[in-house]
């Protein structure tokens, strides 16, 4: 089996939507060529197998035609820096890749076929690209994926007959006839696809056509023959793929004998490929690495004795929801001893939950706000954190994410601790073993902590990052845990309304779409929807798939302005998703006793150090649909006479920007309290600000927050729908106007290739290892991290100050007010009414004095009787 595989890449990455790992790596051109890989690995069985790429933009071609390819617009950034992780990919399957200087990935593939076919193997050829049916022969099938890369077209040359008329071989005459737009081959102006066939039928080869033009039919087509005689000679040559290339490798070196688990689960972690973990098999026979024994003591009696002044302690809940999930035991290790404490054991133990409560009794632990806010639905109260392995490991390098105690721990070269999947099963099979066998793993992990605790402060120190953990990140955690188990009041009765108008809705929308289409039809069935769009209404086909016509959202959105159909089917489409994620979601994490959600606030997760949120995830709420923004009238008060307060930074990461640059014209707009994206719009088109369009700002808004995430030309160019040429000029001008920018840009890149990391204003760091890869494409996926890292991750350190600095100032001044909710850039409060004036005072003060910058921070604020009353 021989894989095209640039022409594979190419296929993934525009079948699929733009997806990224936790890292920020685009993955979909991966993800593609992965269950690509599956399929044909499971359903063809190769015994040799090969992926070639193409080398170079440059090959022996073009010394016959200097634009051969010419036409072609430069690879995206967003699918070059895939490249890197696909031959990662190979490595871990234990393929074989290859590339040679000077030829194509079709070159290497069509010598290799020729070679194996001479040693009576039966061939098959991948690709998206027709030029390889050439190679069709009695032993080769080319298999052409169609509409997407999971259906394939398999050309053998029963096939070509039955679908061209012609051999195999005659597709390189074909296509020195018709020439190809895609590969710059010019062939002879005027001739198409229809009448090479045509004339081939009749003439056989090109060259007899071309000596016997004056048998050909028709004046002009005569002329056009004649005239680019040589163009045609050319374009064939150009077309056809070389099966004698250089190749330095045996078909005996491309034995394929599967791969190894280990290495492919690794990789699949990496990419976030977690649906396809399952998939791998012999996973569950990868070993544990050998461990040291330890001693430890199984408790039947608590007594004051196995506390200490210091310990380190470790809490086990098997579920991901620490709200809903059980205890099932505690690890406990100090100078005393190591120890497992069975779960009611301590729970019922009145010495236990004194130690536990003791500030001046200090604990080091993995996840406090987990441990705090499991033991707190216990009612014990946990104080006296001093040290979190998952919050310090996060901090020394976020980019290492690991949901395994063992994966953090093995980051800080400790592996005297099994997996959790080595001791529990994975997925559905998970269950508790016995009590020896939990025990130790649980006192393992008591002492891992506390074998790390000196090593990890001395790292902490080393990067400057203590005070980041000590006076950000630990006191956050224990404020997370309070808001954690505080809880948000939610109406059910409210949302249960909601779905009743959502339905209603979307029977009214169904209605106008029957209206439309003439006709009633599932349309949630994308084969139905096809069939009305395409088939009976006539729009446009944009793209096909395996089951009929694409009618996914990008599609259909390019339709917008063909039908008033679409604009109806995609706001159906959004209503059903809110009603399926959202209210009904919403219903599902509603607790049972405190008829409140309590969401999980992910704190070590993202790479720039920013809160994400789980069961349920509040930072997605599609709050630019109005019955999106109406989901917030569910969130109220926990109390009468309570209104929720909410306040939020304004363009706070821009503010960065303007902080950081030190650029004249944002530190300007900021100072004087301007509109920044008439601002922005007002230098890039140098215009005033009262010949600012709509238009015109919209565009200077995405610029302006694509600049902070690091946007490409390809990316901008997908967001404003424009060309990429026009988006990369845009970015150019706004770079010339704000010069600043640019030079914050040049020199973080700098900055980052010496010293291997960025930092925020706090200290927070990113490591950046691509930054050097001698790898265009990894590198600049590198650079545009350099960049938006330290704005993105300085706000994120601004909102948790003020988070902090906020819970302080509602204890000194005596307010009941709570802390509720993080949103972004919005911290969202309970409180009494007659608490509210107060409120308007303190709460912009706080978080716009969370951090003194050259500029003003900006905070606005809102109340009501809900949330989205609160704006």
């Amino acid at each position: 089996m021989l894989i095209d595989g640039n022409s594979i890449a190419y296929r993934a990455f525009f079948a699929l939507p733009l997806l990224n790992n936790d890292k920020g790596v685009h993955t979909n051109a991966i993800y593609g060529f992965t269950t690509m890989l599956m399929k044909v690995l499971a359903e063809q069985k190769p015994t040799h197998v090969l992926v070639a790429f193409d080398a170079g933009k440059t090959t022996f071609r073009h010394s016959t035609f200097t634009e051969y390819k010419g036409g072609r617009q430069k690879t995206p950034p967003e699918l070059s820096e895939q490249f890197p992780f696909l031959r990662n990919l190979l490595d871990a399957y234990g393929i074989k890749r290859y590339e040679l200087e000077n030829y194509e990935a079709d070159d290497i593939i069509g010598t290799l076929a020729t070679k194996a076919e001479k040693e009576d193997f039966e061939v098959l050829v991948v690709s998206g690209d027709k030029d390889l049916t050439q190679l069709s022969t009695d032993k080769t099938t080319v298999a052409i994926t169609r509409k997407g890369i999971t259906e394939i077209e398999s050309y053998t040359p029963e096939h070509i007959k039955e679908k061209y008329g012609l051999q195999p071989k005659q597709i390189v005459d074909m296509k020195g006839l018709m020439g190809d737009q895609s590969d710059n081959i010019p062939g002879v102006p005027g001739v198409g696809e229809k009448t090479a066939i045509k004339l081939l039928k009749e003439f056989h080869t090109m060259e007899n056509l071309l000596e016997h033009i004056d048998q050909v039919g028709g004046k002009k087509l005569k002329e056009k023959l004649t005239e680019h005689k040589d163009l045609a000679i050319m374009s064939k040559e150009l077309a056809t793929i070389m099966k004698e290339a250089p190749i330095d490798v045996s078909i005996d070196e491309l034995l394929y004998e599967g791969y190894e688990p280990e290495a492919l689960i690794s990789l699949f972690k990496e990419l976030g490929f977690h649906s396809l973990l399952d998939k791998v098999e012999g996973a569950e026979a990868i070993e544990e690495e050998e461990i040291k024994e330890i001693s430890y003591e199984i408790v039947d009696t608590i007594t004051d004795e196995i506390f200490a002044d210091e310990s380190s302690l470790y809490i086990e809940i098997l579920e991901d929801n620490y709200h809903t999930g059980e205890i099932i035991g505690f690890g406990l290790t100090n100078q005393n001893g190591h120890y497992f404490i069975p779960t009611e054991l301590a729970l019922q133990s009145e010495a236990f939950k004194k130690w536990a409560s003791d500030e001046s009794k200090k604990k080091r632990v993995y996840d406090g706000k987990r441990s705090i806010v499991s033991l707190k639905w216990h009612g014990v109260d946990l104080n006296g954190i001093d040290f979190d392995l998952l919050l310090v490991s996060y901090l020394l390098n976020p980019s290492e994410s690991s949901d395994d105690f063992a994966g953090v721990a093995r980051r800080h070269h400790y592996t005297d601790v099994q997996t959790d999947e080595a001791v529990y099963g994975k997925g559905a099979k998970r269950k508790i073993p016995n009590e020896q066998i939990l025990a130790e793993h649980l006192a393992r992990k008591a002492i891992a902590i506390d074998a790390l605790y000196a090593q990890c402060l001395k790292e902490l120190e080393e990067n400057e990052q203590t005070d980041l953990f000590y006076d950000l990140e630990l006191p956050l955690s224990i404020i997370l845990a309070e808001m954690e188990y505080t809880g948000v009041k939610v109406d059910t009765a409210r949302i249960q309304e909601m779905q009743i108008e959502l339905a209603e809705r979307l029977k009214e929308i169904e209605r106008r779409i029957y209206t439309l289409a003439g006709d009633e039809f599932n349309i949630n069935s994308p084969k139905q929807l096809g069939v009305v769009l395409f088939e009976k209404l006539g729009l446009p086909v944009l793209k096909k798939t395996k089951t009929g016509y694409s009618t996914s959202a990008d599609v259909l959105e390019k339709l917008a302005e063909s039908h008033e159909i679409i604009p109806e089917i995609l706001h159906y489409r959004q209503l059903g998703k809110l009603q399926s994620t959202y209210i009904e979601g919403l219903l599902k994490v509603v607790h049972k006793d405190t008829n409140k959600v309590h969401t999980r606030f992910n704190q070590a997760l993202t790479s720039t150090g920013r809160l994400s949120s789980t069961d349920p995830n509040l930072q997605n709420i599609p709050i630019r649909l109005e019955e999106g923004r109406k989901i917030r009238q569910a969130f109220i008060p926990s109390e009468k006479d309570w209104v929720i307060f909410a306040a939020d930074y304004s363009q706070i990461e821009l503010r960065v920007l303007a902080e950081i640059a030190q650029d004249k014209g944002l530190q300007e707009a900021f100072q004087h309290d301007m509109d920044i994206h008439t601002k922005t719009a007002m230098d890039v088109f140098h215009v005033t600000a009262d010949e600012v369009d709509g238009n015109m700002r919209r565009q200077a808004k995405a610029v302006n927050f694509g600049i902070v995430y690091g946007i490409s030309d390809y990316g901008l160019s997908q967001s404003l729908g424009i060309t990429r040429k026009e988006a990369g000029k845009f970015i150019d001008r706004y770079l010339e106007s704000f010069s600043g920018v640019k030079h914050y840009m040049e020199d973080i890149v700098q900055e980052a290739r010496e010293n291997g990391f960025v930092s925020t204003l706090l200290h927070r760091r990113r490591y950046i290892p691509e930054i050097t890869s001698r790898n265009f494409n990894i590198r600049s996926f590198g650079e545009r991290t350099a960049m938006n890292t330290p704005i993105q991750g300085s706000a994120a350190d601004i909102i948790k100050k003020a988070m902090i600095e906020m819970a302080a100032r509602l204890k000194k001044e005596q307010l009941q007010t709570r802390l509720l909710l993080q949103v972004h850039d919005e911290l969202i409060f309970e409180a009494p009414k007659d608490e509210i004036n107060k409120l308007k005072e303190i709460v912009p003060e706080v978080m716009e004095q969370a951090l003194t910058l050259s500029i003003p921070l900006k905070v606005d604020y809102a109340y009501g009787p809900t949330w989205f009353d609160a704006k």
